[in-house]
């Protein structure tokens, strides 16, 4: 099997099921963003040494690929046909548990915190800003083709879970959170 189809040289691919089309289609646009924001988590994972980090990285990865199958795929019915698993409340919840464990390790947020600090925390807030753009183009696509409510909620909810992350990062690496302080050193989180 070749690499190159030559098929998208005019500017449009095939979306799992048949449909043909344009590279600038909001669906395309979405998996597009997830399979970004999943090659900012490899990053990520290279540049840690935990092993817990890794492990919840690698079954984040594994997920989003089935998230952009997902998107990829309009029918409902191709979906099934393909077997492709299902996104759905547990997925968000399970989110939610690794942020909370996470967050047990943390010292409480008193102020905002710019990107930065050690490579993998700036790896991860690279990733986090990636995951909101692949959210705001997914809910697009949603406003036009109804998808499951949980494949917003997951992305939602993993951008969370990349700030909690950075911040493990940071912490776990012995570096201090970045914390903004504004052109009149304000720093602190706006009423």
């Amino acid at each position: 099997m070749k690499i190159y189809t030559r098929r998208g040289d005019r500017g449009q691919t095939d979306l799992f099921g048949g449909d043909r089309v344009d590279k600038h289609d909001r669906r395309v646009c979405a998996y597009g963003d997830v399979d970004e924001l999943n090659a900012c988590l490899g990053v990520a994972a290279a540049s840690l040494e935990d092993e817990d980090l890794r492990g919840l990285l690698q079954r984040v990865q594994n997920s989003l690929f089935d998230l952009g199958s997902l998107l990829a795929t309009p029918s409902a019915e191709h979906q099934r046909k393909s077997g492709l698993p299902e996104m759905g409340a547990g997925d968000v919840e399970e989110l939610e548990s690794e942020i909370d464990r996470l967050e047990a390790e943390l010292p409480e947020l008193k102020s905002f915190v710019l990107p930065g600090g050690s490579p993998a925390a700036a790896a991860f807030h690279h990733a986090r800003t990636v995951c909101r753009r692949a959210e705001r183009n997914t809910v697009a696509l949603d406003r036009e083709q109804h998808l499951e409510p949980a494949i917003i909620q997951y992305l939602n909810r993993l951008s969370d879970l990349l700030f909690s992350l950075a911040r493990v990062a940071n912490r776990r690496a012995g570096v201090a959170d970045v914390e903004w302080v504004g052109r009149r050193g304000a720093g602190r989180a706006p009423p």
